[in-house]
């Protein structure tokens, strides 16, 4: 799946929302997730990237940009240990990961809710990416499931 993730995370960075962004909030992906930095040079860019790290039943948000240091933390993700991100509404695009997704942005997560709490709090457009096998015409939700704005994926 490395070149399939290659073609969804191009198609993410060349986004009109990515390209005007300053402030993203991403995810250091898991081996079945689209990878969403894939072929982007963190070392030429002016852009600021939050990741999100798990802390008790919650996700705090931390900088990353070249040269951050990280650790493995909770669930086997990569952390930035960067400088925590407090201001929200800094944040300008959110991109959201997850195990399915339908075309109108419902959302299937790994079960333990961290996004559903976090999504609330975000007041910025928000995009799911996925291969396109992860996009399905139906999925199951619960009343405090959050859905994403825009989903992406190589076959739209």
């Amino acid at each position: 799946m490395p070149e399939q993730s290659r073609r969804v995370a191009a198609k993410l960075h060349t986004h009109p929302l990515f390209q005007k962004a300053h402030k993203i909030l991403i995810y250091n992906a898991l081996w079945d997730e689209v990878n969403v930095l894939d072929g982007y040079d963190l070392s030429h860019t002016d852009k600021t990237f939050i990741l999100p790290t798990v802390v008790g039943d919650g996700l705090e948000l931390h900088r990353f940009t070249y040269g951050t240091q990280t650790r493995i933390g909770a669930f086997g993700i990569t952390e930035s240990l960067g400088e925590a991100e407090t201001d929200y509404d800094s944040i300008d695009l959110a991109i959201i990961p997850g195990r399915a997704f339908t075309p109108d942005g419902r959302r299937l997560g790994r079960g333990k809710g961290y996004y559903d709490r976090l999504l609330p709090s975000l007041h910025c457009p928000t995009i799911g990416i996925c291969y396109p096998f992860q996009l399905l015409d139906d999925i199951p939700t619960e009343p405090h499931d959050h859905t994403v704005d825009e989903v992406i994926t190589t076959e739209q």
